[in-house]
């Protein structure tokens, strides 16, 4: 038998999905973040371990999987947040002094409110695709796009106590519906059916 005949074999490899632990990260970190700007806790320091290492690694991670999986839409969401949160905790180390005083001293908060606008236009944009994933994800994005909004306004210093509080209670919300987003990401996938219920796509702009 010639090696053009022989027989071939196609494998496919099957992993898991990487939202569940995407979104957990964006929970907790949100969570804990939140507490801070609704000042039900006080400081920075406790937050950025859980900034750098749930809002940055674990979406991360969940990005490099989504990868894997072909997922353009999930794979630029997870990373683009993940990095957020690098750049955060980072901005939060040089305003503690982490990294001298001069770092610290000349420290601009509209410089970060240029990267809010940033990530306030990158996130309508995802929000328009989320509405084909499915409605907690719409949710979510819906939400970060007030985070966004408020954090933008805040750091330009326009209307900043109003734009505060839309932000800290957007950002807790964005934890709360998260961890819901997260558990049905594992509990559907345990049971393999429909346990906690995500909401179909609008199908506005796929039919």
């Amino acid at each position: 038998m010639s090696a053009q005949s022989q027989p071939t074999q196609s494998v496919k490899i099957v992993s898991a999905d990487p939202s569940a632990i995407g979104l957990f990260g964006l929970a907790i970190v949100t969570l804990v973040a939140s507490s801070q700007k609704l000042e039900i806790t006080t400081g920075l320091s406790y937050v950025i371990p859980w900034a750098i290492f749930l809002g940055a690694f674990a979406q991360l991670f969940a990005a490099i999987q989504d990868a894997k999986h072909n997922n353009t839409f999930g794979m630029t969401a997870f990373a683009a947040y993940a990095f957020f949160w690098f750049g955060m905790a980072g901005s939060w180390l040089i305003k503690l002094g982490v990294f001298g005083e001069t770092l610290a001293s000349g420290v601009d908060t509209k410089q970060l409110g240029f990267v809010f606008l940033g990530y306030l236009i990158f996130t309508l944009f995802m929000t328009i695709g989320a509405v084909e994933a499915n409605r907690v994800l719409l949710i979510i994005f819906i939400l970060i796009d007030f985070l966004f909004l408020g954090l933008t306004f805040d750091s330009f210093g326009i209307a900043a106590e109003a734009f505060h509080k839309l932000a800290a209670w957007s950002e807790l919300a964005i934890g709360i519906v998260s961890l819901y987003g997260c558990g049905a990401a594992v509990l559907n996938a345990h049971f393999g059916r429909s346990f906690l219920p995500v909401g179909a796509p609008l199908r506005i702009f796929k039919k």
